[in-house]
């Protein structure tokens, strides 16, 4: 969940390795920090507790130095400080290393190096394996790949990371093992970055490293290990555009990806969808129709946003496809020593690809002979590589921590893949042309609902100051209220549970009053009426209701409500939880919150 910036190269290490970190901040920002060789022949080190710029605000004018290593931290082990922040050095001062990831054994291997003496200067994981590289060099050692090699076999857990020798200022040596970890290629520079979106400004030439694999960086290239013996990793052209990457004349990137809703959506459906016979053209499947219709059950597996989009998707497959289908945590999935059935078809969810609980369960799950395929949107990360097949979201980069286009961007994925599996089993063509009809129709929607967002930054103005909420739903709703409840706690840091609205009497009632709201999702569809009674249950309780739903009419029965355009029934909740996403967004804005940077949260979330 940290962010890791390498150079070797030709230009000035410094300030590129800053701006990747400024690019990176997402990914971590309790603390950062760089080394670059010293004109001695030593290290030189720069670490701040905060945020990029008080790191930036401490280096001297001057630095001139073509190579760095970089950092900026998500803290795990020990609170963010100085002591605490990245780079970290061996007992010499000769070696610093930057990791991302989580050292399982460091507590064991913190006893061994203070019983030998070592003086440990930080309380985190990763000081352990700087003084490891640093013994192996000391010992004799003459190459620094070795060195790294031979100490990450005494570790146990994960690790991003990229490594300094100041007897060869000249070279980086980098690693991973389930933390993720990029090259890219320019003329005479090469460098190490754990997200594409430090890299585009330089090359589109990247090499994506796979677990197990070791590289030694060198101005003029770069050279991949895996087990000490060299391998082949050709890098590939990315069609990413640096613009994609800046904020514009947005203030947060999270009001600017909300807004690209619905660009993204456009993309998500631009060429799949097959007019002739009313279905979803998903080639990146790798799904025949026999192998379709051979499916008796899906399994959706994801984290935080991830996993409340598979549960839409969930819902969609049931509705539309009338196939049994279930979404879990993925953590819970892999621990919980699942049973694995051969005409079930699982399906990892990730925006990143990254994610490492998902990706661990991918690796459980074929393991025991089943079939993954990957819905993500990061193209040639690590979950689209272990699954080999899948569907790729066309959402573009989404750098705010909290996830909004990705999100709407899943539940279409999800749309076209029940649509998909559907006519090739009992949907009819009529029903087929009714739901690409209602996808086509999204963008515009979604457009719609944004062009009224003063009227919900308004409500969100008046509501933010509650400090809790309930919001619920029924059946379709009740995965938009879970969505909007996560959204409201991660940025407005407002409380916020959510309810399948049947369940609202059997116990979160007793929490309704003046002070603590509910809002209501309440699609058009067969159980309004029961919908309306829940709100009613509420208001004789003298609890104020928020309503979002697509009739103005509702007015009579709530306080506030939010309207939004009727599209199919089965594709009505990814509208619905549009307005919920500004309403989160615009009362953390009333409070004075940090939106792209919530408090102990990050972006990719790479360690368990």
């Amino acid at each position: 969940m940290c962010g890791i910036v390498a150079y070797v190269g030709r230009r000035p290490a410094v300030p590129l390795v800053v701006d990747g970190l400024r690019r990176l901040e997402y990914r971590g920002y309790d603390s950062a920090g760089l080394a670059i060789p010293a004109k001695d022949g030593g290290l030189t080190v720069h670490r701040a507790a905060g945020r990029v710029d008080d790191l930036a605000a401490r280096l001297p004018k001057r630095l001139t130095a073509t190579t760095a290593i970089a950092h900026t931290r998500w803290a795990t082990h020990g609170a963010p400080s100085d002591r605490n922040a990245h780079p970290h050095l061996d007992a010499a001062g000769r070696v610093a290393l930057v990791h991302n990831g989580i050292i399982e054994n460091a507590v064991e291997l913190r006893a061994r190096l203070t019983a030998d003496g070592v003086v440990l200067t930080s309380d985190t994981d990763t000081e352990v394996l700087a003084h490891l590289i640093g013994r192996e060099l000391a010992a004799g050692e003459p190459d620094l790949a070795n060195a790294v090699r031979v100490a990450l076999g005494q570790i146990a857990g994960t690790y991003g990371i990229a490594v300094l020798d100041a007897a060869h200022p000249g070279e980086v040596v980098v690693a991973r093992n389930g933390s993720p970890l990029l090259l890219g290629v320019g003329e005479r520079e090469v460098l190490a970055v754990s997200d594409l979106s430090a890299l585009v400004a330089h090359t589109r030439q990247v090499v994506h490293l796979e677990d197990g694999d070791l590289a030694t960086l060198r101005a003029g290239g770069y050279e991949v290990r895996r087990d000490g013996a060299l391998t082949s990793r050709a890098a590939e052209v990315v069609d990413v555009a640096p613009m994609a990457y800046e904020l514009g004349s947005y203030r947060h990137w999270m009001h600017k990806e909300i807004h690209e809703q619905p660009a993204a959506v456009e993309r998500a459906i631009s060429g799949r969808i097959e007019d002739r016979f009313a279905t979803a053209h998903l080639g990146g499947l790798d799904l025949s129709p026999r192998d379709a219709r051979a499916v008796r059950r899906v399994v959706i597996l994801g984290a935080g946003s991830a996993y409340l989009a598979g549960r839409l998707g969930a819902q969609l497959i049931e509705e539309v496809a009338r196939i049994p289908a279930v979404a879990e945590p993925a953590a819970e999935f892999r621990y919980r020593n699942p049973l694995i059935e051969p005409d079930t078809l699982y399906v990892a969810v990730s925006q990143s690809g990254e994610t490492y609980d998902t990706l661990a369960a991918v690796q459980e799950v074929q393991r025991k002979g089943g079939r993954v395929v990957g819905v993500v949107g990061v193209v040639g990360s690590a979950i689209a590589r272990a699954a080999g097949s899948g569907i790729y979201l066309h959402a573009g980069p989404e750098v705010s921590v909290t996830s909004t286009k990705t999100y709407t961007a899943t539940a279409v994925a999800f749309a076209l893949l029940a649509l998909h599996l559907g006519r090739v089993r009992d949907l009819s063509p009529a029903d087929g042309r009714r739901l690409i009809g209602g996808l086509r129709a999204l963008p515009g929607q979604i457009a719609e609902i944004l062009a009224g967002q003063d009227d919900v930054a308004a409500v969100a103005a008046r509501w933010s100051a509650y400090s809790g909420m309930l919001y619920v739903g029924r059946v379709r709703g009740s995965v938009v209220a879970a969505e909007g409840a996560l959204k409201l706690k991660e940025v407005a840091y407002i409380h916020a549970e959510a309810y399948p609205a049947s369940e609202l009497k059997h116990g979160p009632l007793a929490l309704v009053s003046p002070d603590r709201p509910v809002v209501a999702v309440v699609p058009d569809d067969e159980l309004r009426e029961k919908n309306l009674g829940t709100i009613a249950e509420v208001r004789a309780r003298d609890g104020r209701v928020l309503v979002v739903g697509h009739d103005r009419a509702l007015a009579a029965v709530a306080d506030e409500v939010l309207v939004v355009p009727r599209n199919e029934p089965e594709l009505d909740p990814i509208l619905l939880g549009i307005p919920l996403q500004l309403f989160a967004y615009h009362a953390a804005v009333t409070l004075g919150h940090d939106v792209d940077r919530p408090r102990n949260l990050a972006k990719s979330v790479t360690v368990e």
